[in-house]
């Protein structure tokens, strides 16, 4: 791909826009989908929020000011998109954090996308008990390997407080997943 900024100027022109938003698409479907998943968690709940994502991402193209990088921007959206969705599905049915916590891991179980084992389930248990914020923070960095410069744009948070928050969580971890218990049934 030529430079950031070349790309940019083929998304934001209408003679090259379709072939560009392809390309972006190619680029960053797995990558956002993945991004998203973890925090929605259900495939089909991650496809709804992947869609609006992209659908946003090109309507709002023209406005980007290119005060970050490209795929910041986007996960930014991603992101947005899925604390809205959230929000929307904790309003509308008005689950308790616990059946909240207790459905995220039986879907988890659950879904035949899913193919982690025991340790992977009882990570899985210690960030389903943490607060939205500081597990969103864990998953970007473990999962999507993000710097943390580049989590303080997506998060809007300071980033001094993000690495404390990081940190803090890995020691939640680390002093907690040995003694775990399971309260799903693991597949057979």
């Amino acid at each position: 791909m030529k430079s950031e900024a070349d790309f940019i100027k083929q998304l934001t022109s209408s003679k090259y826009r379709e072939k560009a938003f392809k390309k972006l698409l190619d680029l960053y479907q797995e990558r956002l989908y993945w991004h998203i998943r973890k925090l929605v968690i259900t495939h089909e709940n991650a496809n709804d929020v992947l869609q609006n994502t992209f659908l946003r991402v090109y309507k709002s193209l023209p406005k980007f000011q290119q005060k970050s990088k490209l795929h910041t921007w986007m996960y930014r959206i991603a992101y947005n998109e899925s604390i809205r969705f959230l929000d929307q599905n904790n309003h509308k049915y008005h689950y308790s954090l616990d059946d909240v916590n207790n459905g995220y891991l039986n879907n988890l179980v659950e879904d035949n996308y899913f193919d982690g084992n025991e340790i992977a389930l009882k990570l899985h248990t210690i960030l389903s008990k943490l607060p939205d914020k500081q597990r969103f923070i864990f998953q970007m960095k473990y999962y999507d390997d993000l710097k943390f410069r580049e989590m303080a744009e997506i998060l809007n948070i300071k980033e001094g407080t993000l690495k404390s928050s990081y940190y803090q969580t890995v020691k939640i971890i680390e002093k907690n997943i040995i003694n775990v218990e399971l309260l799903v049934k693991t597949k057979v």
